[in-house]
């Protein structure tokens, strides 16, 4: 999978992962929040946290959670209301800074970015420098701090960010890469969702080892086309690139329920973290879309599809919320329990960018 070249000069990605980003930007803009547990999202019956502070996480509150699960773990808990332009305009000066290194830069979503170092604009030769003085950059310029994960592939940069989270950084290195695999539980690996991961312990599959146990067969076999990836990962092999300014065919994302959803709020509230998901992806990546499709699995694993395609892009979160809710509303009451919903975007086209012409080379 990986060529003799690609072996005695491994690439160097950095991760950069924004910490509790849109929880931290409202805590640095109004000082009565500093210190305090905040939660970014409506406190309302039906309302989901779309990010949640540090102060709030050690309650065990997270993203996508329902807000009244939120509340009754940290009653003290502080809603706001999302501001997605004020996060956009962070990402933006956030992303001029990471055009200062590489113009190899793959943005995840406003709050997070792969970067590709090991040809970087300053001459630099050690990634874990740039990662450490980006980081810096980031802290003067917006006031708010980032954490990074090195290493020289896609997979393991993800996976090396969230180590020493909140402010840290972290290196794999080509030595250390498959070993520090082996030790990760696979419900913590990034591609690994809730659904595959329960899938993978059914197949007594616990851990980075006992995935590598499995051979490419077995993998293919039991996961499809996601198998080749597994088996790589399993021994610290990625070999995607990062790629700039690239636009997909379509971007989407998808959650398995740990109970079958029966009634409209419970689903709606249950797509909301997956809409902010791909419109942060489509925002970061000054992205619009004609094609709103919503997925329906049900406990019977069967699943429909119902899609719309509409004139004029949605032009905010809230008009994807609109759109999502048409699609979902006629399926209720539903013929069995949902088991899974997910939402996805097509259609995909780039927007007019209204930023320099420095940045949008950057993207």
């Amino acid at each position: 999978m990986i060529d003799e070249d690609n072996r005695e000069r491994p690439r160097k990605i950095v991760h950069v992962d924004m910490d509790a980003f849109y929880a931290s930007v409202e805590q640095r803009d109004n000082p009565e929040l500093r210190g305090v547990p905040v939660a970014v999202g409506s406190p309302a019956a039906r309302g989901v946290v779309a990010a949640a502070s540090y102060e709030a996480r050690k309650f065990g509150v997270h993203s996508a959670m329902p807000s009244v699960t939120a509340q009754r773990k940290c009653p003290d808990l502080v809603f706001v209301k999302p501001r997605f332009d004020v996060y956009k305009a962070v990402s933006l000066q956030i992303r001029t800074i990471f055009a200062e290194y590489t113009p190899i830069i793959e943005p995840l979503s406003l709050d997070e970015a792969y970067l590709d170092v090991t040809e970087n604009l300053k001459g630099m030769e050690i990634a874990t420098e740039i990662a450490a003085e980006i980081r810096a950059r980031i802290k003067a310029t917006t006031g708010l701090t980032a954490s990074a994960g090195i290493s020289y592939n896609k997979f393991l940069a993800k996976m090396a960010s969230d180590q020493n989270k909140p402010d840290g950084q972290f290196v794999i290195t080509p030595k250390n890469g498959s070993a520090f695999v082996e030790r990760l539980p696979v419900k913590k690996f990034h591609g690994v969702g809730p659904a595959t991961a329960e899938k993978m312990h059914r197949l007594g599959i616990e851990t980075g080892a006992d995935l590598k146990e499995r051979t490419l067969d077995f993998l293919v076999e039991h996961f499809g086309k996601s198998g080749p990836y597994f088996y790589g990962i399993a021994r610290g092999i990625d070999d995607r690139l990062v790629r700039p300014d690239r636009v997909r065919k379509s971007v989407g994302a998808e959650d398995t329920f740990s109970q079958d959803i029966h009634s409209f709020e419970p689903a709606r509230e249950g797509l909301q973290p997956l809409i902010e998901k791909v419109w942060g992806y489509c925002e970061a990546n000054e992205i619009s879309a004609k094609t709103v499709t919503l997925k329906v699995k049900y406990a019977d694993f069967s699943q429909i599809t119902r899609s719309k395609t509409v004139l004029t892009p949605p032009q905010g979160v809230g008009d994807l919320e609109e759109i999502v809710a048409l699609l979902l509303a006629p399926i209720f009451p539903p013929r069995k329990g949902i088991r899974l919903l997910g939402v996805s975007l097509s259609s995909l086209d780039r927007r007019r960018s209204e930023v320099t012409p420095q940045l949008r080379f950057s993207l």
